[in-house]
């Protein structure tokens, strides 16, 4: 019996710890070759810049900003704070974040998705309108028009997950690297 139960657990270990994974990776790497490697995004020099299903911090004016993130965009740690509505810490947090987007933001009101992180805190898409709310900042900090900023959001702009699932977002990373690519 006992040798019967040692080789039913090898074949096992070989089936489910190499030959499945092996056959999955290969059909990702067959079908899905972009997304099997990370769905990375590239600069026209070919650099890799970012992966769209990963946030990145951007920090300056001249920049579309993402959500908060409480791993500070480190893929290896993903995760919310889990503070409870109640907690003072979330409550001084969220007092901190409204103050520096009035200052970097005057007259616009602060967009509830940029102030929350997401459950994973890597969330890499803001809502349309957290993007439009963010365009008189850049405009002013990069010279460029507001309509065509207005324009370049709108472009950006990703619809439902096939028509019916989510909600419409913007990627952040191709945001921003569409706006590096604005003519000045």
């Amino acid at each position: 019996m006992l040798m019967r139960s040692l080789r039913f657990s090898i074949v096992f270990l070989v089936l489910c710890g190499l030959l499945y994974p092996l056959a999955t990776t290969g059909l990702a790497q067959l079908f899905f070759p972009r997304q099997a490697r990370g769905s990375l995004i590239q600069t026209a020099s070919g650099q890799v810049v970012g992966s769209e299903l990963i946030g990145q911090a951007f920090s300056g004016p001249a920049f579309f900003h993402g959500r908060i993130s409480s791993v500070s965009y480190d893929a290896s740690s993903s995760g919310s704070s889990n503070l409870a509505p109640s907690d003072p810490a979330l409550a001084d947090r969220v007092k901190a974040d409204v103050a520096k987007w009035a200052a970097e933001n005057p007259g616009q009101p602060a967009p509830a998705d940029l102030l929350t992180n997401s459950a994973s805190g890597l969330d890499p898409d803001i809502a349309p309108a957290s993007a439009l709310a963010q365009v008189p900042r850049i405009s002013r900090a990069t010279g460029h028009p507001e309509v065509q900023l207005n324009g370049l959001v709108a472009a950006n702009i990703q619809g439902r997950t096939f028509g019916i699932f989510g909600e419409p977002r913007v990627n952040v990373l191709k945001l921003n690297l569409a706006l590096q690519q604005l003519p000045r």
